[in-house]
Parts: C-alpha cells; sequence; structure tokens
C-alpha cells in the first residue's frame, strides 16, 4: 500500500490535517486533493471538533502542485490534458470552499516553503501562525499558468490590490517577515516553537465558545459581499441566536463570578 497522502486525526477538540509528502516538500497531488476534501468533510461533520489545524509534514509546509504529474499528463491528447487540468482546478475549489464554509476556526501552521498552491492554502485558511525563516511565492507565472486555489480572490481582500498585482505577476519569493506584515500570517515564531504555540493557539480557540465563533466568521467572511442594510440584519439575527446558549450562560456567570468560562460549544 502506499502511504497517505493527508493524515487526520482528533485529540481533545483539535482536528490535526497533515499533508504527508514530505519527500516532496508535500506537492499537492491528485491524491492528496481527495484526502483533504474528505479530511474536511468529516471534521465539519464531527461535533467533538471544535478547531482544525493544517500542517505539513518534514521541514516544508507545501510546494506547490505536482509539476511532474502536470508534465506527465502532457502525454495525453491536448483535450484530454485540459480536460484533466480544469478537474484538478475544480476539485481544489471543492477543498477551499469546504475549508471556508468551516464553522470551526482553521489554522494553518507553516515552516519551510509555502508555494503556489500551498499559499493558497493559507489563505484560504482563518488564522496563520509561521516559523520565522519560512518563506512563500506565488509561483505559477514561472510555469505559465494564472493562479488558482482562490489566491486571485483572497490576496488582494488580506493585502490590497496592488500589493496581490505585485505578488501574482513577478511570482517573487518573500520572506515570513513581509509575510507579517502585509497580513498573510498573524503570527511569527522561533522554528523550534511552532508546535508548540501552534497547541497553545488551536487549545484556545478549541476551549472558546463554539457557536459564537462559528456566527462571527460567518459574519466576517460574508461582509465584503453585503450591503450595511443586509449586515446589519444578520448581525441582529446572529446576536440573539448566541444568547440562546449555554456558553452564553457560562460567560455570563463566570464574569460575574471572575473566574474563566468553561465553554461547551452549546
Amino acid at each position: 500500500m502506499t502511504e497517505a497522502h493527508v493524515l487526520t486525526e482528533v485529540r481533545d477538540g483539535i482536528g490535526w490535517i497533515t499533508l504527508n509528502r514530505p519527500a516532496v516538500l508535500n506537492a499537492l497531488s491528485a491524491q492528496m486533493t481527495d484526502g483533504l476534501i474528505t479530511a474536511t468533510r468529516e471534521l465539519e461533520r464531527d461535533a467533538a471538533v471544535r478547531c482544525v489545524v493544517i500542517r505539513g509534514a518534514g521541514t516544508h509546509f507545501m510546494a506547490g502542485g505536482d509539476i511532474k504529474g502536470f508534465h506527465k499528463s502532457l502525454t495525453q491528447e491536448r483535450e484530454a490534458h485540459l480536460a484533466n487540468f480544469e478537474m484538478r482546478v475544480v476539485r481544489a475549489h471543492q477543498l477551499i470552499y469546504q475549508l471556508r464554509r468551516m464553522p470551526k476556526p482553521v489554522v494553518a501552521s507553516v515552516q519551510g516553503a509555502a508555494a503556489g498552491f500551498g499559499l493558497s492554502l493559507i489563505l484560504a485558511c482563518d488564522l496563520a501562525m509561521a516559523t520565522d525563516d519560512s518563506f512563500f511565492t506565488l509561483a505559477y507565472r514561472h510555469i505559465g499558468l494564472s493562479a488558482d486555489g482562490g489566491a486571485t480572490y483572497f490576496l488582494p481582500r488580506i493585502v490590497g490590490e496592488r500589493r496581490a498585482l505585485e505578488i501574482a505577476l513577478l511570482g517573487e519569493r518573500f520572506t515570513a517577515q513581509k509575510a507579517h506584515e502585509i497580513g498573510i500570517l498573524n503570527w511569527l515564531v522561533p522554528k523550534d516553537k511552532l508546535a508548540d504555540e501552534t497547541l497553545k493557539l488551536a487549545r484556545k480557540l478549541a476551549d472558546g465558545p463554539t457557536f459564537a465563533l462559528a456566527k462571527a466568521k460567518q459574519l466576517i467572511r460574508s461582509s465584503f459581499d453585503n450591503s450595511w442594510d443586509e449586515h446589519s440584519h444578520r448581525e441582529a439575527e446572529f446576536l440573539p441566536a448566541c444568547a440562546a446558549t449555554e456558553d452564553h450562560l457560562e460567560g455570563l456567570n463566570a464574569f460575574l463570578e471572575k473566574r474563566p468560562a468553561a465553554f461547551k460549544g452549546r
């Protein structure tokens, strides 16, 4: 049997997704895409999971797509080759859609290279932490391709249009410090602290008021597409829904009793 390209584990309310092709810097294969779709679907439905972390096995996060696989498909008849390419994108976008709709916080834990689809994957997550020696590039232009994985949608929303064009059109490698400065990363940590700091962050999110966090995420995600009138109605709808939860009552009691809240996610 070939080793799974994606590993999934659930521990204490945290779902861990590991990209598992370290020998090829976790390059995105069709099997890995399918594995990620399955993993995100299962973790979304698992009521025990209250936070999801995506990380790479070995010393890198993801060095983009499987270039050897792209080249191999050139041996196909032209129409079949192009249809195969389109299907790769459609499947990858199913993964991104599932990540974005996930009603739980999704954290990217990044080390080493994050190139091409690896950067797209980070942009699709809610929060991102990386080692201070990691590096990034939207490298599609180097093989004559435009970007996928939602990079051209999310990047300008995070860094602004002009900066997004610079990253996409030049395809230059940039440092973790720059990625942090322009808003791609939330936190930079020393290389030997990534695992501990990722767990600390995931634990804080998993111990939070899950329903309220899901609603906050949904509101922020939809804010770019809604008018203020539409959005104000959604806020007025969601806040009372959160007020009806056990976590809201626990939060009030904990505040009045001057103790940490013990949220249960309901």
